[in-house]
């Protein structure tokens, strides 16, 4: 299975277009959760969302697609396909 960080940044939005975005993302399968190997959870930071299954990149960037155009607002996507994450001060579940 593999894990992937996507980012989405809504073009002259405001906090409905992210509520609605976070939604639309959870629909697709996207989680704003990350869970570290010991099985502690964190939120990720705004707009950032961990996605983990047996899907492509480019296939993870479509759904990613599909949720941000729901909003109607204009989007910045990048999908990073993970080897393995590490972080600093996120914010525990």
């Amino acid at each position: 299975m593999a894990r992937f960080t996507t980012r989405v940044e809504l073009h002259y939005a405001g906090d409905e277009d992210y509520t609605n975005l976070h939604a639309a993302m959870g629909a697709e399968g996207f989680s704003r959760l990350i869970t570290s190997d010991d099985g502690a959870t964190y939120h990720l930071p705004t707009a950032e969302y961990n996605f983990e299954g047996d899907m492509t990149r480019g296939e993870v960037l479509e759904a990613a697609k599909r949720a941000a155009k729901s909003t109607g607002r204009d989007a910045e996507i990048l999908v990073t396909e993970s080897a393995g994450r590490t972080w600093s001060n996120l914010t525990p579940r």
